[in-house]
């Protein structure tokens, strides 16, 4: 087995959102990796600069960031071939790693493009280093930027940040840090590609909160109509707990719920309908050990909206 800390640099469209591809909003220019063994020892690294064929010519702000000309990109080679190459040298028993969560959906959005997905198959179970770096060294809801974290631990910045390689190794680095307890009770699902049927549903138990990856449904309403949608087992200890507030909407994604379990008290969960390339509808609900300021903030939430949703009818 091994770790695979990967970075991508993209382009975007140089003319703006008028001429945006909608299946491609971000095209990928490069690719770079830091190959771990189980240990954490650096074995091997990967960099593809890739020739950008839907995007040919670099967006200013691309410019602006990533350490790159026009003809560096030039002399690229196509995604596809690149990919490839880049899966097959991490091997089939590799964990990717990246540093936060927009990587491993924008390589398999490009991958889609290209009718490539089959080659990955999801969802996919990984380590985001930038979530493991805050549980471990600072409050467990920050998110820092990877320069931050480099500079948290003293090292030697000789390489510019913003170039796929460059910033894999960075992440390597840090990675290599995280204490092997916190890595393996905090991985994280990647859902691009997301469970279609009951059976690919996903179920996972935290330290303090768990999480539930639905199957797809035509329309949030018929989501929210499913048992297994709704209910709110203890976090900690499976048991059913007795809803204190309902669910309800906060806007068209977040519905927000507080339940009670005898033993272990309260427990705040939260559901955010997502939707995938293909308009389907699909779950994440997390349920959390909560507390009783924590519960009247919800309260608070639900009687403000009751009462905005009141002045409008009177309106």
């Amino acid at each position: 087995m091994n770790y695979i800390v990967f970075d991508l640099e993209w382009n975007q469209s140089p003319y703006g959102k008028a001429r945006e591809i909608e299946r491609l909003p971000f095209e990928i220019i490069e690719i770079g990796a830091v190959k771990l063994n189980a240990e954490r020892e650096v074995t091997d690294t990967f960099q593809a600069i890739v020739r950008p064929a839907v995007y040919r010519k670099l967006n200013y702000r691309t410019k602006e960031i990533v350490h790159m000309d026009q003809q560096e990109l030039e002399n690229g080679e196509w995604f596809p071939d690149a990919v490839r190459r880049f899966l097959a040298w991490a091997g089939p028993d590799s964990i990717f790693c990246t540093w936060g969560t927009v990587d491993l959906p924008e390589l398999q959005r490009n991958m889609k493009y290209y009718n490539m997905l089959g080659l990955l198959k999801g969802p996919m179970h990984y380590y985001d280093v930038q979530k493991l770096f805050a549980i471990q060294y600072e409050d467990m809801k920050s998110r820092r930027s990877l320069e931050y974290g480099a500079d948290f631990f003293h090292m030697e910045k000789n390489q510019a940040f913003h170039r796929a390689l460059a910033d894999a190794i960075y992440t390597a680095d840090i990675f290599r840090r995280i204490d092997m307890d916190v890595i393996q009770a905090y991985d994280s699902v990647d859902v691009y590609q997301n469970p279609k049927v009951k059976t690919e549903e996903i179920h996972l138990i935290y330290n303090g909160y768990s999480k539930y990856i639905s199957r797809e449904f035509r329309t949030k309403e018929e989501a929210m109509q499913d048992p297994e949608v709704t209910i709110t087992p203890c976090c900690l200890c499976g048991r059913p707990s007795r809803k204190r507030i309902r669910w309800f909407s906060v806007n068209a994604r977040n519905y927000y719920c507080i339940a009670e379990c005898p033993v272990h008290g309260l427990q705040k969960g939260k559901i955010r309908m997502k939707k995938n390339d293909d308009d389907g509808v699909f779950v994440v609900k997390t349920v959390k050990v909560s507390n009783e300021p924590e519960a009247q903030s919800i309260r608070d939430k639900r009687k403000d909206l009751r009462e905005k949703r009141r002045r409008r009818r009177h309106s």
